[in-house]
């Protein structure tokens, strides 16, 4: 099988060749159909979050096909295709999972960094954090769903029965999250990165009422907002937007320092959230829904040995949606 691994945090991704796995109890072996490039794979590979699994192959939102099941695996055949999210394993005895707070898990492994991920021909999961997806579909338009989607999801579930919402970074999960709010009849606020006319132009096109840089204020007061730029600069913005009672929710893995603010901005009991991971209910329910938005992810495709451009074009803002590695 081929892969691009990560031997140090800070250094390209190499391809490299190694023998297929052996799916253990409990596991899939599967053949990447297609695998999604997060801001999350960036974060590992750049060295912002700690203590990856070295030497690591990144990936998180794959679409794959059963090739092999290990011992113990049910309700999955060879062939049928399944998506892996970031969550790959939780240890089931904590108080989190036990309260089905499966996303704060003490003991969890994680899809792409600290067990390998899909920028492979092969990958080997837990057949438990597997979700069955459309065998028709194009798999390179499903893989933004596993993460993009998910964690936009679990965001706007934070978000509550808000109306007028912002997102803060129109990229990968912003743009899926604007076609779930148009369909749920929200009304949505696109903030992108300051003179970038088309990321304003895309929000726009997707069903946004309004679309302006990050550094200006709505047209009116919102009702929450979703921060998926990694800037900690835009906490207070999106608080200073925010009406009385509002909620601001931050969606990121990872996200720079949070400047001091004046109280007056989270006074009048507005929220300051952060969403962690997601839970398998998460999966079930965004991918049930999925369907009946009839949501379009606008993707750019890759070859595998591409990776670090993709990533590149991530890093420097060139992607208007998601970028999709095809091994």
């Amino acid at each position: 099988m081929k892969a691009m691994a990560l031997s140090r945090p800070g250094r390209p991704l190499e391809l490299i060749e190694k023998e297929i796995p052996r799916p253990g109890a409990g596991e899939l072996l599967l053949r990447v159909l297609a695998c999604g490039v997060c801001r999350t794979d960036l974060h590992v590979v750049d060295g912002e979050l700690p203590d990856p699994a070295l030497p690591i192959t990144p990936g998180h939102e794959i679409v794959g096909a059963v090739e092999a099941m290990g011992s113990g695996v049910s309700g999955f055949a060879l062939g049928q295709r399944v998506g892996v999210p970031w969550l790959g394993k939780t240890c089931g005895c904590c108080s989190y999972c036990e309260s089905g707070r499966e996303n704060l898990c003490d003991h969890p492994l994680f899809t792409g960094y600290t067990r390998d991920g899909g920028y492979a021909t092969h990958v080997v999961a837990d057949a438990s954090f597997c979700f069955p997806l459309d065998e028709a579909a194009d798999p390179a338009a499903l893989a933004p769903l596993l993460c993009a989607g998910l964690i936009g999801w679990r965001c706007l579930k934070m978000t509550g029965e808000a109306l007028k919402l912002g997102i803060y970074g129109f990229g990968a999960a912003a743009h899926i999250l604007a076609q779930v709010a148009r369909f749920q009849g929200r009304s949505l606020f696109a903030f992108v990165r300051p003179g970038d006319e088309a990321a304003r132009t895309f929000a726009l096109s997707l069903g946004a009422v309004w679309a302006g840089g990050s550094d200006q204020a709505p047209p009116e007061p919102l009702d929450a907002a979703i921060i998926f730029a990694p800037v900690g600069a835009l906490v207070p913005r999106a608080l200073a937007a925010v009406k009385k009672g509002g909620v601001v929710v931050c969606g990121g893995i990872h996200m720079s320092d949070i400047p001091a603010f004046p109280y007056a901005l989270l006074w009048e009991e507005r929220k300051l959230l952060s969403v962690a991971n997601l839970t398998r209910e998460d999966a079930r329910e965004f991918l049930a829904l999925a369907p009946k938005v009839g949501i379009k992810t606008h993707v750019a495709r890759y070859p595998l040995a591409a990776a670090n451009e993709a990533l590149a074009d991530l890093r420097e803002g060139r992607l208007q949606g998601a970028a999709v590695l095809i091994p």
